[in-house]
């Protein structure tokens, strides 16, 4: 138990020291600046004042540090905050860019669909590239459309550039496009305007040089000339592409071992390493255009 003595002791001090405080502020204020107690209180400054400064002098490494650890803490924080808003920008960079490619290459195809000579009478379906032939020359691709969407083997596939290659394989969802960098590939084709005719394949080892054999000496043809399918039907090297669709321009000519004829060298205006989107140029069904012919319908 505390003993009552001592606990009226303690309040009397405690008392005394209230009253002493009131005292000595009232003095102190009330006095004029060079009284007593400002006297002393000037004193004690000067007194406390060394030891005040080693204080703090002793104190400024822990403060400095304790500024370091938060300001680090604060740096770590906006950093990451920093990085969450690249990684945001960057996705919605890479999406915009895509969103422009995707744009321009289907509005190539329906630009390449309104020239003058493109090749009427087919049902253009468009379709997406999901798959690429992992060999170096990409002779292949893979596209989201098939045998349910109109797609049969041999038709025709395009770009907004031109004549990419044709359907070799068909599922009921996707089908495979051989393209005409391919060696297993013929095009019959001509130079325009001055019609000279002849094979197209890709030269060996390079498939970005297309070269158009059997072209017949005597035809001028000149660097910058525009190559087009033929459309010819000539025995095994029936064409399956219709007449007139672009495939490249003339980069040189040079004369074959066989004086009867000459070899073009085409550089085609599709650039095979970046296709995302084709055209099949499936066959318009039976009865659509006379169907368009009836008034009312």
């Amino acid at each position: 138990m505390y003993d009552k003595k001592v606990i009226r002791r303690r309040r009397a001090v405690l008392a005394a020291l209230v009253v002493l405080s009131v005292i000595l502020l009232t003095g102190y204020f009330g006095e004029a600046s060079g009284g007593l107690l400002h006297g002393v209180s000037r004193g004690a400054q000067q007194v406390l004042k060394p030891i005040e400064k080693g204080a703090s002098t002793a104190a400024k490494p822990f403060r400095d540090l304790f500024n370091f650890v938060g300001d680090a803490f604060g740096a770590k924080g906006e950093n990451k905050k920093l990085k969450k808003e690249l990684a945001r920008a960057r996705r919605q960079l890479a999406l915009a860019q895509t969103a422009v490619r995707d744009n321009q290459q289907l509005r190539a195809l329906v630009d390449l669909q309104q020239r003058p000579g493109f090749p009427q009478g087919t049902e253009p379906v468009t379709a997406r590239v999901i798959a690429r032939s992992p060999t170096d020359w990409y002779s292949t691709i893979q596209v989201d459309k098939g045998r349910g969407d109109g797609i049969r083997d041999d038709q025709p596939v395009i770009t907004g550039d031109g004549l990419v290659g044709k359907v070799s394989s068909v599922t009921s969802g996707t089908a495979t496009i051989t393209l005409i960098t391919d060696g297993s590939v013929a095009v019959s084709s001509e130079v325009m305007p001055v019609g000279a005719n002849g094979t197209l394949r890709p030269a060996v080892g390079d498939p970005n040089d297309l070269q158009l054999d059997f072209v017949r000496k005597g035809r001028l043809i000149r660097k910058g000339q525009v190559v087009v399918t033929s459309g010819f039907r000539d025995g095994p090297l029936e064409s399956l592409y219709p007449r007139g669709v672009p495939i490249g321009t003339v980069k040189s000519v040079s004369p074959n071992e066989i004086e009867t004829y000459q070899r073009v060298h085409v550089r085609p205006y599709a650039d095979f390493h970046r296709i995302d989107y084709v055209q099949v140029l499936t066959a318009r069904p039976a009865g659509t255009q006379q169907a368009s012919l009836v008034p009312g319908q």
